[in-house]
């Protein structure tokens, strides 16, 4: 890491959702702790009072800045001189178009959870608030931030493998195999609502995070897509399965398998890109490696500690080589790297390039495009969109 963190104050963080039994809002939590970049000092944890004020407790919140409503925190810390600069939303996707909304108005930075928004409109929407305020939004495609993500992209950006000739990606889950939302898992009810989670299901929850890493790390745009998609668990309204053909800018071809009913998988996102020089090979279950292989049949399986490699860009790494980081690292270098450009504005100063890898509202906006293309291809016959 190039910027000082010690010479820095601490940038004052809210929060809106994430309170007692939410899985993500504590791993931002983490997150935002991990390089001592923020204090997390205000909260609408829930839209429950009761809750809200006992994870707000719970998370060291003082009581006076534990609020009922996303609309009240932003308006009453935006008066405060002390108020927060940045605020997290890590709601389900319904609540994200008008808690950014609500966010950039009063003037306060966003970083938002994947998917975007719940519908493409809202996020045309908030892209155009969000340009026009001049506020930094950070959408938390947390899987660019590994460290050997980071190599992937840069190798291939130096040429090293290549002509890009065939993409494919697959996350792979397996947790919603049966119809967990008629249980009490709050977690899978909303992601199975189509008036919670939007119009994608799984395609929302895990297969922007695919469509995401496809791109960051070709470098590629993909310009046509066609997509099946499927509901496989009794009378679920949402796809729990989907099957992608993708096209690039450069010709090169490509697949997108997004399904949260593959038993025996856990959490198998995995990225291959072969172009015609090399090909590389990345899993997120085994991240601190990547296979690479060159057209010769050489095989390399590279780490941190390579030494016939650059080091990973950015700040995504922070141990030494042979030890291992992961999830909560890589969503820590979001923030880290969004405070880096936020304290660069502050200060008036140049940002260090390597902090501008954070995916922006236009990767979010990107995000809701794939969602809203692959659900008209499947609608309409399994048939080709444009993208692009």
């Amino acid at each position: 890491m190039t910027d000082n963190k010690s010479a820095q104050p601490k940038l004052r963080l809210g929060m809106i959702g994430g309170g007692q039994g939410a899985f993500i809002g504590e791993v931002h939590r983490i997150a935002a702790r991990l390089d001592g970049r923020f204090e997390l000092v205000a909260g609408a944890l829930s839209a429950d009072a009761q809750t809200a004020a006992a994870s707000a407790a719970e998370v060291g919140i003082n009581s006076d800045r534990s609020y009922a409503s996303f609309e009240e925190m932003a308006l009453a810390e935006a008066a405060r001189e002390d108020g927060i600069e940045v605020c997290a939303i890590v709601t389900p996707n319904h609540l994200h178009y008008p808690a950014a909304a609500a966010l950039l108005r009063a003037g306060i930075h966003v970083i938002c959870d994947k998917p975007l928004t719940a519908t493409l409109a809202q996020a045309e929407e908030l892209a155009e608030l969000a340009d026009s305020s001049g506020l930094l939004f950070a959408v938390t495609y947390n899987y660019s931030a590994y460290p050997m993500v980071r190599l992937a992209r840069q190798l291939i950006a130096q040429g090293k493998l290549g002509e890009i000739r065939v993409v494919q990606v697959e996350y792979p889950q397996d947790w919603l195999a049966t119809n967990l939302e008629d249980s009490d898992q709050k977690q899978a009810a909303w992601r199975t609502d189509p008036a919670k989670a939007g119009a994608g299901g799984c395609i929302g929850d895990i297969g922007t995070h695919a469509f995401h890493l496809a791109e960051f790390v070709s470098g590629l745009r993909v310009t046509q897509l066609l997509a099946d998609l499927n509901s496989f668990v009794g009378q679920r309204k949402l796809d729990d399965n989907a099957n992608m053909l993708l096209r690039f800018n450069n010709g090169a071809k490509g697949s997108l398998w997004s399904s949260q009913v593959a038993t025996g998988n856990e959490n198998a996102l995995r990225i291959r890109i072969y172009g015609d020089k090399a090909g590389i090979d990345w899993s997120q279950e085994n991240p601190n490696y990547l296979n690479f292989t060159a057209l010769d049949g050489n095989r390399e399986i590279l780490s941190r500690g390579s030494a016939s490699i650059d080091a990973a860009p950015g700040y995504s790494t922070r141990l030494p080589a042979g030890h291992s980081e992961g999830f909560l690292e890589a969503f820590a270098t979001i923030y880290t790297e969004f405070a880096t450009q936020l304290n660069a504005r502050k200060n008036k100063q140049a940002c260090d390039p390597d902090a501008l890898l954070v995916p922006g509202i236009a990767d979010g906006l990107r995000g809701m495009r794939f969602i809203d293309k692959a659900v008209a291809s499947n609608a309409q016959g399994n048939i080709w969109q444009q993208l692009d």
